[in-house]
């Protein structure tokens, strides 16, 4: 067999494993966490022939899954999570900017990328990166080193916390509470928690969106520092969420329809994590480098370790 012969067999191969697996995730029949692990098993193992627009498509099948989960909350829940999660989300944010920026000059790692993982790290993941980097003229090596960072610490919080929450004994609002606070992406809060029970989801996925909110006054602030014209990425889809909450709630005429709603949400999801898994590969983790790896993981653990400690010892509660 010939050079073309082989590459092409093996692409084949590899766009056949992919949809093969795409499918599995969007028949209902395997949780999050393993479409996540699936995902992650393809992206070291093959070379992702739809890699762009697989990222693309995550990102919008996201904000959609959010919003059929909304379908699924409860207004009121949601507002008294909300209320009581907006001291702490705003102090943990303060916290982690400062402790990032101070982390990135003691590695000496590039100011755009030490600044862009900690507000992934603060905030919420890559949608925070993905908001801020135009604004800060970040070059596309920077892009990726932020966002490698930060999705390969997802990946192993999504698979660790639920565990970590299982043996600690947490009660599913300390551990929806504490996934909000620690974890980066709102896919992967959703999917900790969803593992972990009703209530939780309902906390990790209120807070966190809350927390999500903070995009729009730091990319504010970040636009009048750096002097920027760029547009900013408004996160629309946390308005749908809370529309979707308010239906669910109060507007009973539909209501045969939001557990379809909310179950499509759940499968959005689940396909969601299949994606995000099958973009990372080893050439992410060579991209990312030792020192903003390193600062990215200090600074997660810092968050994650201080607000468990926090949340166990009640001074952090709803």
């Amino acid at each position: 067999m010939d050079d073309d012969a082989f590459f092409g067999n093996t692409g084949y191969v590899s766009k056949n494993v992919f949809f093969i697996g795409l499918i599995i995730a969007a028949s209902g029949l395997v949780s999050p966490p393993i479409a996540l692990a699936g995902g992650l098993i393809y992206g070291f193992s093959f070379v992702h022939p739809f890699n762009l627009e697989a990222k693309q498509l995550s990102k919008l099948l996201l904000q959609a899954s959010v919003v059929g989960l909304g379908f699924g909350m409860d207004l009121q829940q949601v507002m008294q999570a909300g209320r009581s999660g907006f001291i702490y989300t705003a102090g943990s944010i303060s916290i982690a900017l400062l402790l990032g920026w101070g982390l990135g000059r003691l590695l000496r790692v590039r100011q755009r990328i030490s600044y862009l993982i900690s507000a992934g790290t603060a905030i919420c993941g890559g949608s925070a990166i993905a908001a801020i980097a135009p604004i800060t003229n970040a070059s596309q090596e920077e892009i990726a080193v932020s966002l490698g960072t930060v999705f390969v610490l997802n990946s192993v919080a999504l698979l660790t916390f639920p565990v970590i929450g299982s043996a600690l004994h947490m009660t599913q609002t300390q551990f929806g509470l504490w996934s909000a606070l620690a974890i980066h992406d709102i896919s992967s809060v959703v999917g900790a928690t969803a593992k972990y029970g009703t209530v939780a989801l309902a906390v990790g996925t209120t807070v966190k969106l809350a927390r999500a909110l903070w995009i729009v006054p730091l990319s504010v602030g970040t636009a009048m520092a750096n002097k920027s014209k760029a547009r900013i990425q408004w996160p629309w889809f946390i308005l749908f969420f809370c529309l979707a909450a308010v239906a669910n709630t109060y507007v009973h005429i539909f209501q045969p329809t939001y557990p379809v709603l909310k179950h499509l949400g759940v499968i959005g999801l689940t396909v969601t994590l299949y994606l995000i898994g099958t973009g990372l590969s080893m050439r992410t983790l060579r991209e990312v480098g030792v020192r903003p790896f390193l600062q990215g993981v200090l600074l997660w653990l810092f968050v994650a370790l201080g607000s468990l400690s926090l949340i166990l010892g009640g001074w952090i509660h709803l």
